[in-house]
């Protein structure tokens, strides 16, 4: 499609630590490095586990970014991957502190699920956001009145206060878009999206008006994908998808489910995803077509 470029595999991660904003991200980061010098090396997981005094589940939960790693656990395992460098090893074990401080979101921890956490640390990462959704207006570009109608719709008996802290965490998030290094948004969204009549007619109104302003901006894209693109090619459930600055971090794919939600960065699975958004791309209206489309849904809610 005309003005759109499909994105192209990622690039292979360098051999050096990487520095970044994101917590979240550093840790990713750093467990492939230590992932690499262990093979490289020749060392088991089983034997890395005796060596910081753990378990192999840990090792491999480190190594996936999933759980911090100590600053004297990253100096002993590279002191047994054989790196015997002082100025690297410190440089490595700086980035472990740094990848354990706590990101602004830990301070939602009351209304943050786990399962949801890493794709806020990976936003502030990001350098390009792609997103698919069926259901509702993407969070990054939710009205606060909007936001508040999707929270509610599925935490229905739970406090107003609570609710409310929620919907204060989700425009939090909405900052990053703010920034001057701001990550380009590309938003899919199915053609339901607009016909579903979240939070009522006022709130789909200022929800769409809000849409078409930020559609405007330089680094935001969106796509509406028709009922017949999307009977053909649709994921069902939203996708995420995630690309660094950082040639050290892979492309992540984040998936959605009901209570739940999975993320994948081995390339044969994010290519899969990556196939799939480009081609719910080219099937749809360009984002000139798309505002025409969203400006006729507001015209129904006006």
């Amino acid at each position: 499609m005309p003005g759109i470029e499909p994105l192209q595999p990622s690039r292979k991660p360098a051999l050096v630590p990487a520095t970044g904003s994101s917590p979240t991200a550093l840790r990713l980061v750093l467990g492939a490095q230590l992932r690499r010098m262990r093979t490289e090396a020749g060392i088991t997981p089983d034997v890395a586990a005796t060596c910081i005094r753990c378990s192999t589940a840990k090792i491999s939960r480190m190594e996936t970014g999933h759980s911090p790693c100590k600053e004297r656990d990253a100096a002993d395992l590279l002191a047994l991957y054989g790196v015997t460098d002082p100025d690297r090893t410190a440089e490595f074990v700086g980035l472990v502190r740094k990848a354990g401080e706590r990101g602004w979101w830990r301070s939602y921890a009351d209304v943050l699920p786990d399962w949801f956490e890493p794709l806020v640390g990976l936003e502030e990462a990001a350098a390009s956001i792609r997103t698919y959704e069926s259901h509702y207006i993407p969070g990054l570009l939710q009205t606060y009145d909007y936001a508040f109608a999707v929270v509610r719709s599925g935490h229905a008996l739970e406090p107003e206060k609570i609710t409310r802290r929620r919907v204060e965490l989700r425009m939090k998030r909405q900052e990053l878009l703010s920034r001057s290094d701001a990550p380009k948004l590309w938003v899919l969204l199915d053609e339901a999206v607009l016909m579903r009549p979240t939070g009522g007619a006022r709130v789909m109104s200022e929800q769409l008006a809000h849409l078409l302003r930020m559609a405007e901006l330089p680094h935001v894209i969106v796509q509406v994908a028709p009922f017949e693109v999307t009977a053909h090619t649709s994921p069902g459930n939203g996708i995420t998808y995630l690309r660094f600055a950082m040639s050290q971090l892979p492309d992540v794919a984040y998936i959605e489910h009901l209570t739940n939600a999975t993320s994948v960065n081995k390339q044969e699975s994010t290519d899969e995803y990556r196939w799939i958004l480009d081609s719910l791309s080219a099937q749809s209206p360009s984002p000139v077509e798309s505002r025409v489309l969203l400006r006729r849904a507001l015209e129904r809610y006006s």
